[in-house]
């Protein structure tokens, strides 16, 4: 069943944090390397959902930290990842918040990962499109209304 439409400018800032009950799927180097039913969204307004998966629905795959970090004034100060399946890395595909503020706990160690650096991330069968930017971890759905954050001209936004 298709997603209902949302727009980016009607989520709330500062974000809100709640559950997805689709099931979302992430490919990298010919394989399924995560895969789960329960894990969370961040919506803030003029961005595309970023979905964090429980540590443990990652399988088939090395996650070894990578240099860096940053911070969110929501969310608290991010770790990267980097995803390794034999031979083939996705340098800093993913982060986690190892302490996040009390507002976001529930996404203590879940990862989110960036599309554009592994092959596919999927929402309920549905391949979605990387938020533009390079910095930026969102996944657009086609029920996703815009214009997001990271596209050119966006810097000031």
């Amino acid at each position: 069943m298709p997603l209902p439409p949302e727009n980016v400018w009607d989520y709330p800032r500062p974000p809100r944090l709640e559950r997805v009950p689709q099931r979302l799927r992430i490919d990298f180097a010919g394989r399924t390397v995560a895969g789960t039913t329960a894990a969370w969204r961040v919506l803030e307004t003029s961005y595309p959902p970023a979905y964090y998966l429980p540590p443990g629905s990652f399988s088939g795959c090395a996650l070894e930290p990578a240099p860096g970090g940053s911070l969110c004034e929501w969310k608290g100060r991010a770790r990267y990842w980097t995803l390794r399946v034999g031979d083939r890395r996705a340098e800093a595909a993913a982060w986690s918040y190892p302490a996040p503020t009390p507002a976001f706990a529930p996404l203590r160690d879940h990862l989110a990962v960036h599309a554009g650096r592994v092959d596919a991330c999927f929402v309920d069968g549905e391949q979605v499109r990387p938020q533009p930017g390079g910095f930026y971890g969102g996944w657009i759905t086609a029920n996703l209304i815009g214009p997001f954050k990271g596209m050119p001209g966006s810097a000031g936004w």
